[in-house]
C-alpha cells in the first residue's frame, strides 16, 4: 500500500512538474496585419480585455473554432481578438475573406513570421491555442484546446 502510494504521489509530481505554465501577461508580440501595418501589443486598446488567439489558417480545429464562434460573434464584440500565426500573410488574409471577419473591427489578424515569439513564449505545440486577459492584462484563462462554445463565452464575461 506504501509503495503505491509513493508511486502516485511521484506521478503527480512528475505531471505537475511537466505542465505547461502560461505566463500571466500578453505576450510581447510584433506582427504584420491583414491591413499591412505592424501591431504590438501597445496598440492595444486600454481597460479592454483582450482574447489571443494562435492559429495556422490550414488548421483544420482553427478553422471550426472560427466557424463555431460564428453565431455567437455579439457575444465577442466586446473583447479585442488578436489572432497570430506564423504562416505567410496571403494565407492569413484568404482566411480573413472565408470567415468574413473583416466585418468584425475587433478581430485583428497578423503574422509574426518566422520568429516565432508568441510560439516560444507560450510553448506551443498545438494550434488553436487561446489565452483570455482580463481588462487588466491580467490572464484569466488559457486553452490548449478549444474549449466548448459556452465555456468560451463565460469565460470571455468574466475577463
Amino acid at each position: 500500500m506504501k509503495r503505491a502510494l509513493l508511486m502516485l504521489t511521484l506521478l503527480i509530481a512528475a505531471a505537475c512538474t511537466s505542465a505547461q505554465t502560461t505566463p500571466p501577461v500578453i505576450a510581447p508580440y510584433k506582427i504584420v496585419t491583414t491591413k499591412d501595418v505592424n501591431s504590438t501589443p501597445a496598440d492595444l486598446k486600454k481597460n479592454q480585455p483582450v482574447m489571443l488567439i494562435y492559429f495556422a489558417p490550414d488548421c483544420g480545429h482553427c478553422q471550426k473554432l472560427i466557424s463555431d464562434m460564428k453565431p455567437f460573434m455579439k457575444d465577442f464584440s466586446k473583447i479585442q481578438v488578436v489572432m497570430i500565426t506564423f504562416t505567410d500573410i496571403r494565407m492569413v488574409k484568404t482566411f480573413q475573406n472565408d470567415y468574413g471577419l473583416t466585418a468584425y473591427p475587433n478581430f485583428t489578424l497578423g503574422t509574426e513570421g518566422y520568429t516565432y515569439t508568441v510560439q516560444k513564449y507560450y510553448q506551443l505545440k498545438h494550434t488553436p491555442y487561446i489565452a483570455i486577459y482580463d481588462h487588466k492584462g491580467k490572464l484569466v484563462q488559457a486553452y490548449e484546446k478549444p474549449p466548448e462554445m459556452k465555456e468560451l463565452i463565460a469565460t470571455v464575461k468574466k475577463a
